[in-house]
């Protein structure tokens, strides 16, 4: 076919087009002078966009990199897909993978450690946007393990210098209570299992924020917190027929994995509520327990602030024999002097004259002379202060500090240097204050 121009080469007009291997050029007949060479289409991301590339721009280390980074887009992709995200979620991802992929840290990397950075965009993109989904949610997608997948999240955060905010407990607990499978009637829940969603996730939040103000969740990881406070919340909302319902029963009707740590969290959290129930004025005539304390959580959760300040001293030591003094509050006052346990005529007057205010429900009785209360408050001594479990119940002795090598190597015979000589210089008037103390007999 020919074609219009001269060749270069020898000035010859008969250029033709040759297709030689699928390949366009432009040729000279006269002296076979390659006056152009084809387009190649050979990179997967040229290809979907339908544009040609020079044949000396398709090398294979591009193509290779091309290839790595639309595998990786279309994982990215699929990932907000599964996760129903916004449209605009997924552009951040996507942008987020290619700035990491174009980082030499990311370069020599495993696969399975760059299979993972489209995960990690993802999860980055999703707290920033404040969208509820945990670390464990997205490795149980991409079948990672959850070391592995922090310590690609950290190298991304680090190289990009990303901020990332850190999930809420309101929003872990509508994430957890999401995945949830008592919502629906199934052939594996009984009918008088299944719960309203709106109420569990209520009631959940009540009680995780009770371990909140109780040091519960300082330190440890949320999710066994929230595991254990949904079971006490579906316990509770229908306490005659799931009573019986055991901890690793729930779980699995659920269709959550038990945390380890979940039934210590439950422990911990049932001490709490018999410690407040014990102060409710309607709940003293029952012998409470681990069990029957569950029915009564809606009406612990209502008046909390007040039972958590007459069931624990939260405010310390000091300012608890401040309070026996009479120094504090006047309900704190009543409360140091009953459980001072000394039955003195002072501070049974204190006790009258001082009429607690925390709560409508506070009992009147509770600050009279010879009540019940009083007398069991005295026997059972002051409320423990409300601290962390690992202070309450250390499971390692602390270590006593080894002594330095400064310290252990003083005798009190050392030479005063030049710098401190200063300190033991007196002036003329300390000398004659001095010695006038000394001659007072």
């Amino acid at each position: 076919m020919a074609a219009r121009g001269r060749c270069p080469g020898c000035g010859s007009a008969a250029l033709v087009e040759d297709s030689l291997y699928a390949q366009q050029q432009l040729v000279c007949a006269a002296c076979g002078c390659v006056l152009s060479e084809g387009l190649l289409t050979t990179t997967y991301s040229e290809e979907e966009h339908l544009r040609e590339v020079a044949y000396s721009q398709s090398t294979g280390q591009k193509e290779q990199l091309s290839r790595c980074l639309q595998r990786g887009i279309r994982r990215v992709q699929d990932l907000c897909k599964v996760l129903q995200l916004p449209a605009v979620f997924e552009e951040t991802a996507v942008s987020y993978f290619q700035r990491a992929l174009q980082l030499p840290a990311f370069h020599l990397v495993s696969l399975e450690k760059k299979e993972l950075l489209g995960g990690c965009c993802v999860f980055v993109t999703c707290r920033q946007h404040n969208w509820p989904l945990t670390m464990g949610t997205i490795c149980s997608l991409l079948y990672a393990k959850q070391d592995l997948f922090a310590s690609v999240f950290l190298s991304l955060q680090k190289e990009l210098g990303l901020s990332v905010p850190a999930l809420s407990l309101a929003d872990l607990v509508k994430t957890h209570l999401s995945s949830f499978r008592l919502f629906q009637p199934t052939a594996d829940v009984p009918a008088a299992f299944l719960e309203d969603k709106e109420k569990l996730v209520a009631r959940t939040m009540g009680i995780v924020e009770l371990a909140s103000e109780t040091w519960l969740v300082t330190g440890r990881h949320p999710v066994p917190v929230v595991t254990a406070a949904a079971f006490l919340a579906w316990q509770s909302l229908q306490p005659r027929a799931r009573l019986s319902c055991p901890l690793a029963r729930f779980c699995r009707m659920a269709g959550v994995d038990l945390p380890p740590p979940a039934h210590l969290r439950l422990k911990e959290l049932l001490e709490i509520l018999l410690g407040m129930a014990s102060q409710l004025t309607w709940l003293r005539g029952f012998d409470l327990d681990k069990k029957t304390v569950v029915k009564h959580v809606g009406d612990l959760l209502q008046h909390r602030v007040f039972l958590l300040k007459n069931a624990f001293c939260q405010e310390g030591g000091e300012e608890q024999r401040g309070a026996a003094l009479g120094q504090g509050p006047p309900d704190e006052g009543t409360r140091g002097q009953d459980s001072a346990g000394q039955g003195s005529a002072n501070q049974g007057s204190a006790n009258q004259d001082s009429p607690g205010q925390g709560s409508p429900s506070s009992p009147p009785v509770a600050q009279e002379k010879g009540c019940p209360l009083a007398g069991k408050r005295q026997r059972e001594g002051t409320p423990r202060p409300l601290l962390p479990p690992c202070l309450i119940h250390p499971r390692k002795r602390p270590r006593p500090a080894a002594p330095s090598t400064s310290d252990s190597a003083l005798t009190g015979d050392e030479p005063i240097s030049d710098s401190e000589i200063e300190q033991y210089l007196r002036s003329p008037e300390e000398i004659r204050a001095f010695r006038k103390t000394k001659a007072w007999p």
